[in-house]
């Protein structure tokens, strides 16, 4: 179960990381209408969207590799620590 749990957490990083980027992006950008005035807010709302799918994208990525990483950190670490020590005198 620690296990599964610990994979649940990493796994869910990407998601976290796009949806907290998006969020960010959200507050930080102004309306359309406001930007450039109601002539061209259809197409700013357009190039909104796709600013904030990569915004999204580029927050899911930073997820990923930081997720990768601790897991193979932890991964590495709990290796080690199962791995039985050899005393020098005795053969291996």
């Amino acid at each position: 179960m620690k296990t599964f749990v610990r994979h649940l957490v990493l796994c869910s990083f990407p998601v976290l990381f796009a949806a907290g980027s998006g969020y960010y992006f959200t507050t930080i950008q102004g309306s359309c209408g406001a930007m450039v005035g109601a002539l061209f807010a259809g197409k700013c709302a357009g190039r909104q969207r796709e600013y904030r799918v990569r915004f999204q994208l580029a927050g899911a990525a930073a997820g990923t590799i930081i997720a990768a990483s601790l897991g193979t950190w932890l991964e590495h670490r709990r290796r080690r620590a199962v791995q039985p020590t050899t005393s020098a005198g005795e053969p291996s």
